[in-house]
């Protein structure tokens, strides 16, 4: 073999090694891809199953409910069972939209108390300066990891001599005392707006409120929005509240009027009773889907800033 031959051989047997790598690689990422596809199918699955089963069987005929082997689809598909629901005599006043009501206004005042008291305090311990602010927002997060049911006994005493009981107020004045998650993530968000904005509007004449409502807020939205959707989805199913402090049916919140449709034994309508919850649950997801670049931007910007 000639001198000049080798090191054409040479390339070439490299440049085989090389492309034989990069089939490999190639080969490993297609399965890695193919692999993570396959756990978001499966996590997919077990996430949509429990809605496509709720749909299916509020659309079921009684009879259909309990078969053995379960029937995936509705053979005759009932569209009544949702007015007969919004009407059924199950409910104590029957008619689900009282109830609907009920929750509507409750939470609306509640994912208020949580969103905005929230970004009061959040905007304190993010943009002013003081003495042991730092101390106290760790005695904040702190009461996170107290658990709820250590309050609930003292707080049910509390609203009993405050008179409370049977009325909306213990579910809606507490949210007006800030919430630590709450107060955490718009800290978070806070800080990573340039307090340049606030000396030039301080410059401007502008005091602390003028700031927070005219700066901060409007450049606060993502973060506002996933607080929202937090608050409003827990006390929108809210169910341990309601049923301790509530006493009159024409007050009950939908997540206890949704027991209405349990009787006696563990019997149940079960079709209307899954009608009731999908359209307990439409609300939610509206409002998911109607936040979500918000909500997501939220809680990524929130959880990267420092």
């Amino acid at each position: 073999m000639s001198a000049t031959n080798v090191p054409a051989a040479t390339r070439s047997a490299a440049a085989t090694g090389r492309s034989r790598e990069a089939t490999a690689r190639r080969q490993r990422a297609l399965a890695l891809r193919g692999l993570y596809l396959l756990i978001a199918l499966v996590g997919a699955f077990i996430m949509i199953f429990p809605v496509f089963w709720l749909v299916s069987t509020a659309l079921k005929p009684s009879n259909e409910v309990f078969t053995n082997p379960p029937i995936l689809f509705p053979s005759h598909p009932q569209f009544h069972n949702f007015p007969d629901t919004v009407t059924s005599p199950a409910l104590p006043n029957g008619n689900y939209f009282v109830y609907m009501w009920n929750t509507t206004w409750y939470t609306a005042l509640e994912v208020f108390g949580d969103t905005f008291v929230g970004a009061i305090v959040a905007f304190g311990f993010a943009r002013l300066r003081a003495p042991g602010s730092t101390l106290l927002f760790f005695l904040v997060l702190a009461t996170i990891m107290v658990p709820f049911q250590a309050t609930l006994i003292p707080q049910i005493v509390l609203f009993r001599m405050l008179g409370w009981f049977d009325t909306p107020l213990p579910l809606i004045v507490p949210t007006f005392f800030g919430n630590a998650f709450n107060i955490f993530l718009l800290r978070q968000f806070f800080r990573g707006i340039p307090r340049e904005l606030d000396e030039a509007a301080t410059l401007d004449g502008m005091g602390y409120p003028g700031i927070f409502l005219r700066i901060i807020l409007p450049l606060s939205k993502p973060a506002l929005a996933a607080v929202a959707v937090f608050s409003f989805v827990f006390h929108w199913n809210d169910l341990l509240q309601p049923l301790i402090y509530l006493n009159t049916t024409a007050k009950y919140p939908v997540s206890v009027a949704l027991q209405s449709f349990s009787g006696a034994y563990g019997l149940a309508l079960w079709n209307q009773l899954m009608a009731a919850a999908l359209i307990s649950a439409l609300p939610c997801l509206i409002l998911f889907f109607v936040a979500q670049r918000y909500f997501i931007q939220g809680i990524v910007v929130s959880g990267v800033k420092g």
